[in-house]
């Protein structure tokens, strides 16, 4: 088998060494490192070549780049690094790595044009001054060449036992059998339409109701259109760690029955990886990344084989896996699971990782060219996370905070920012505003300050400030979408509260929304093979289409229920009334109706409200006048450990009620089967408030769509609705009831975004 690499993949691979060291050192930007390359370029005598195509093979390797500049004359081949601030300052590791890449290119130019012997710079050009720095050595033909090959020799013993895993994991999963002894009801059409986007390369819009087995109804079939369809990496990816965590159970499930169904019982060759946040996985919080603080980042890279090997030969790379075996190699679990991000075939992990402005996997399969098909879980709410990724705010506040102690530049830089900031806040000093364009002059002043911090920031002595350091990269945000900024996002300036010293110079957040993530996130979508987004709620179809930018060509498919309308028990409380004016008049009927279904069939409800606020007044009046039952709250500081003892009180044959925050943590993605939970009460249609953001994002969506009230009110509030009372029937055997506590519900415009199983009383 033949292999193709990139100069600079190759020596990634070979030629990293030292320590990890992510203290942060402001770069230039792609625009600057271009600008960069050209001014160098431009310096040079008449001859003088520049991008110089080269290839070179070993065996069945081959392997290509550009080498940046190539001087006849002189016989110097010369390869161009941008940077800001020291030279002294940058990383060991990094120039390492450049003189790897520079010394491959000149194996190839030697061979390329016959050479015994040239003369390699690497040309380093800051570009805040232009200056040029160039680090020489005279080289022999030979010597690079055996480098060459000895690199080459380490890639290729990695590619073949790659190929090798790849062609044991495709020949598995093409004869992989579901795990049970047959599909549930509603789960083989959902599998079939799994198969069919992953094989013709679609994208699936799939709503398939909660109880029939999601998750390994779209695991199965595309771990077994993999091989057909050339899939490198399958990510599975949701907003919530409950989701990640079925995820990884149903990938256990079927290794476990390959296992089974293997004479000599071997493993599934299946690499799945669980990516979780830094804080999750890191070892040493207290230490700052790098090798002077961190005894797990100092020698990083040159023990990073050693422990890739040992983790890919473990196959299930889930997070206890991945810090076993850095504990065993020293290293740091967190950035190891990074490095394995290339060698895996199963990635499982949140949203961010793909979708964000610089998400890792997006980046990673670009760069690499993976065919890549994606598993969207939950997807109903992709909307409003991908909303928030591409949003950014700047609070005058720190800006103030940040000018104190800066340099003269960066004062004289954040003077002129807040001129045009201040500009802002005389135009509506008390009062939200929003803008269809950005300030003219606010985006180039930002640039100035970003510039001006930048060189701050790359002075080697310099002592951290981790204010400044923030300000930086809320800066750098800001004006990364501020160059994307378009019809589907807004400007806006927040009055902020007056305090101290400050109450007469009105302060302000400056924020650029976005509405509709749908341009953001098209490019995402097209890049990937295949793409499937599968949620319980996922109607209307349109909306999903509109909001996340799917292509035209999206299939979209209703899996039909397995529940019957006999199991769940709807009824719609026509007497009351949860709007806000109506609330404290209509407390005590919504009460008595809770007491009244509790008495009627003890056992195990949630009732749900639309703040705490308001569950904390309903809850009061409910055990004031009923003590005798058993109840619990949701509180607004609860964390992970709180939120599972929260969920653990629904006990099998229990009898309590807990109260709770609809759209929080207990409105979706937990599970609790039989008898742990057999009714709900929805005091709320989960609309959003009515505020001005609220209004503008209504006015924008009528503008695009011509359903401002449904995309922005209406829908996002039942689908919460919907997700709650999904709590109930988790089986075809559960038996329960669900009280929707609000007289709107009986709306047509209503009972129109409610399940079409449900038989309303």
């Amino acid at each position: 088998m033949t292999y193709t690499v990139a100069v600079r993949t190759l020596c990634e691979f070979t030629a990293k060494r030292g320590d990890l060291d992510l203290r942060f050192t402001p770069s230039p930007d792609a625009s600057e490192g271009r600008a960069g390359h050209a001014a160098i370029a431009a310096r040079r005598p008449a001859g003088y070549e520049t991008e110089i195509a080269l290839s070179g093979t070993f065996g069945s390797l081959t392997v290509r780049g550009r080498a940046d500049g190539y001087d006849p004359a002189r016989r110097r081949l010369e390869e161009f690094k941008t940077y800001r601030g020291e030279l002294d300052a940058m990383r060991e590791n990094q120039r390492a790595l450049h003189w790897a890449q520079l010394r491959v290119y000149g194996a190839l130019m030697c061979e390329k044009l016959g050479l015994d012997t040239l003369e390699l710079a690497l040309v380093y050009y800051e570009i805040g001054s232009g200056r040029e720095t160039a680090l020489v050595e005279q080289a022999s033909a030979q010597p690079l060449r055996a480098d060459f090959e000895a690199q080459c020799a380490r890639f290729v013993a990695w590619a073949e036992q790659e190929s090798a895993h790849r062609t044991a994991r495709d020949t598995a999963l093409a004869a992989l059998r579901l795990p049970h002894a047959s599909f549930r009801h509603g789960q083989r059409d959902l599998a079939e339409a799994v198969w069919r986007a992953a094989t013709q390369g679609r994208c699936l819009l799939a709503q398939a109701p909660t109880g029939i087995g999601k998750t390994i109804g779209t695991l199965f079939p595309q771990l077994k259109a993999c091989a057909r369809g050339g899939i490198d990496k399958v990510l599975f990816l949701s907003a919530k760690s409950p989701g990640r965590q079925l995820a990884l159970d149903a990938l256990d499930t079927l290794a476990m029955a390959h296992a089974r169904d293997k004479s000599d019982g071997a493993p599934l060759p299946l690499r799945v990886l669980e990516l979780v946040a830094r804080d999750k996985a890191c070892e040493h919080p207290e230490l700052a990344c790098h090798g002077q603080s961190c005894p797990l980042a100092r020698g990083f890279y040159d023990r990073l084989p050693a422990a890739r090997e040992a983790a890919l030969a473990r196959v299930n790379l889930k997070r206890d896996t991945l810090r076993e075996v850095a504990r065993e190699h020293a290293v740091c679990p967190y950035y190891l699971g990074q490095e394995l991000a290339s060698w895996s075939d199963v990635i499982v992990g949140d949203y961010n990782y793909y979708f964000d402005v610089s998400a890792m996997l997006f980046m990673l399969g670009a760069r690499n060219q993976w065919r890549m098909s994606l598993l969207v879980d939950e997807a109903h709410n992709l909307p409003e996370r991908a909303r928030a990724m591409y949003s950014a705010e700047l609070v005058q506040t720190r800006a103030d905070a940040v000018r104190r102690a800066a340099s003269a530049p960066v004062k004289r830089a954040l003077t002129r920012l807040a001129r045009h900031w201040n500009a802002q806040n005389a135009l509506a000093p008390d009062a939200w505003r929003a803008s269809d364009t950005l300030p003219d002059g606010l985006v180039a002043a930002l640039g100035d300050v970003i510039a001006a911090i930048g060189d701050q920031l790359a002075e080697a002595a310099l002592v951290r400030d981790p204010e400044l350091e923030r300000f930086y990269f809320d800066a750098l945000h800001f004006v990364r979408l501020a160059e994307r900024f378009d019809t589907q996002s807004i400007f806006d300036v927040t009055p902020l509260p007056a305090f101290g010293s400050n109450t007469k110079r009105a302060r302000s957040t400056l924020c650029i929304r976005n509405l509709v993530p749908a341009n953001a996130l098209r490019p995402r979508v097209a890049a990937a093979h295949s793409v499937t987004l599968f949620s319980a709620t996922l109607a209307p179809a349109r909306f999903y289409t509109d909001m996340l930018g799917l292509p035209a060509n999206t299939v979209q498919v209703e899996i039909d229920t397995p529940f019957r309308a006999e199991q769940l028990d709807v009824r719609i409380a026509r007497d009351i009334s949860t709007r806000y004016k109506d609330r404290a008049r209509s407390l005590d009927t919504l009460v008595e109706r809770i007491a009244r279904q509790y008495a009627a069939r003890p056992g195990n409800y949630l009732c749900f409200f639309s703040s705490y606020d308001y569950l904390q007044q309903a809850a009061a009046v409910f055990v004031a006048r009923h003590p005798h039952i058993d109840t619990w709250m949701q509180s607004r500081t609860m964390d992970e450990a709180q939120q599972q003892g929260f969920v653990a009180r629904f006990v099998e044959g229990g009898a309590g009620i807990g109260f709770a925050v609809l759209g929080g943590a207990f409105g979706e993605g937990i599970d609790l089967p039989g008898t742990r939970l057999i009714g709900t009460f929805i005091a709320t249609l989960g609309m959003p408030q009515v505020n001005p953001v609220n209004e503008a994002m209504r006015e924008r969506m009528d503008t695009l769509y011509g359903a401002g009230f449904d995309y922005t009110y209406l829908i996002p509030g039942l689908r919460k609705v919907v997700q709650a009372a999904g709590r109930v029937i988790r089986s075809e055997e559960d038996r329960g009831v669900v009280h929707l506590l609000d007289d709107r519900f009986a709306r047509p415009d209503v009972r129109a975004l409610l399940p079409a199983w449900w038989e309303i009383a």
